[in-house]
């Protein structure tokens, strides 16, 4: 149970080393974390692929560390693959430190300008120099994409909500999914009272709790629950706080509108930021969405599936891509994800806007409450 008391990837600034080969970045990042993470040795090139290790670096808090291969590697076609993912790696970095070294001036130059396009901060460290003064200095970074507020900003103290969790065959057993869990500690952190319950107690709870500050569902229960929730008070749902907090509420309602004109044959993107088993009878992005989508449209439509770090380059066989709240993913990393689909020209919706679409339910433009 450990790992449920430690802040995800997706809440961790990510911090990552970049460099020629053999400048010294895995033995940085082993002095910065207090522990071999990565594997040290003088010959150029033992770093191949991007190693993480998580740890707080205070005042700044939980970070996740990543030591990338060097930019300068040569060796055919293998070398050229670990160009390509230690750059990947910038895309979802929020503080690059380059590792200085003899001879590195036209590939620095070069990664700034790829740092500057992304406002991704850069520190400079060499070789030899005390890395408590790069602590300090990671420590004194005000980054230029903030984490935002999932609800905090959207209670008083004193409010009740209610968070309505469906337990069902998909649910992990004995606990709450992430997104459950982060939205009910942020409203504790904000002195409101969460209270709890199924989409089968829902009236129960809501006749029992005086003035409702709102309602927030787990998304695949929102055609039960807009049912029960009186007008008067406002309705969301984990996927769409998540959405606000970390993507893009226009793109995505702008995405959503966009399903009207499918056609049959048509190919959809189903994105998820996690990796987990399906459960082939009520998994979420298998079954369900694709049901309700094809419903929803009425359309004879195609699936692919992507999940983890993986998100394809080019979108262009794909009609519309629909991405999960992204829990495990940093903002940066959303942000990047739904830049590639407005350049491509590929609508691009998540969960919970989609999910609420296929029940007749809108999205109020600008905020992130629905309309049923």
């Amino acid at each position: 149970m450990a790992e449920l008391n430690e802040t995800p990837k997706g809440g961790r600034i990510h911090i990552a080393f970049f460099g020629l080969r053999n400048a010294g970045k895995s033995t940085l990042v082993n002095a910065l974390t207090g522990q071999e993470v990565a594997i040290v040795n003088a010959k150029p090139g033992t770093t191949t692929d991007p190693v993480s290790k998580a740890m707080e670096i205070l005042p700044l808090g939980p970070c996740l560390l990543t030591d990338t291969a060097g930019l300068d590697d040569d060796e055919g076609e293998l070398g050229a693959l670990r160009v390509r993912k230690t750059l990947a790696v910038l895309a979802t970095t929020d503080v690059a430190v380059w590792v200085a070294a003899d001879g590195d001036a036209a590939a620095k130059e070069k990664f700034l300008a790829a740092c500057a396009a992304r406002q991704v901060a850069v520190l400079e460290y060499r070789r030899g120099e005390p890395v408590e003064k790069l602590k300090d200095a990671i420590a004194a970074l005000k980054l230029a994409d903030e984490p935002r507020p999932l609800v905090a900003d959207l209670v008083a103290k004193g409010d009740f909500v209610i968070c309505v969790c469906p337990i069902d065959s998909a649910a992990p057993k004995g606990r709450l999914i992430l997104p459950q869990q982060q939205v009910i500690r942020e409203l504790l952190d904000a002195g409101a009272t969460a209270v709890v319950c199924r989409e089968t107690e829902l009236a129960a709870t809501l006749a029992r709790v005086p003035d409702v500050a709102f309602v927030i569902t787990d998304s695949q229960a929102f055609g039960a629950v807009a049912k029960v929730v009186p007008p008067a008070i406002p309705l969301t749902s984990f996927s769409i706080v998540f959405a606000r907090a970390k993507g893009d509420l226009a793109v995505f309602c702008s995405g959503a509108a966009a399903l009207a004109s499918l056609k049959d044959g048509d190919t959809v993107l189903i994105s998820e930021g996690c990796t987990h088993r399906r459960q082939q009878c009520a998994d979420i992005g298998t079954v369900k969405l694709p049901r309700w989508l094809k419903e929803h449209t009425g359309k004879d439509l195609r699936f692919a599936w992507t999940s983890g770090g993986d998100f394809p380059e080019d979108l262009s066989p794909y009609a519309a891509v629909v991405h999960c709240g992204a829990c495990m993913l940093t903002r940066r990393m959303m942000q990047e994800r739904i830049a590639r689909c407005v350049r491509a020209g590929v609508p691009v919706m998540n969960y919970g806007i989609t999910i609420a679409a296929c029940h007749g339910i809108t999205a109020v433009p600008g905020t992130c409450w629905v309309r049923r």
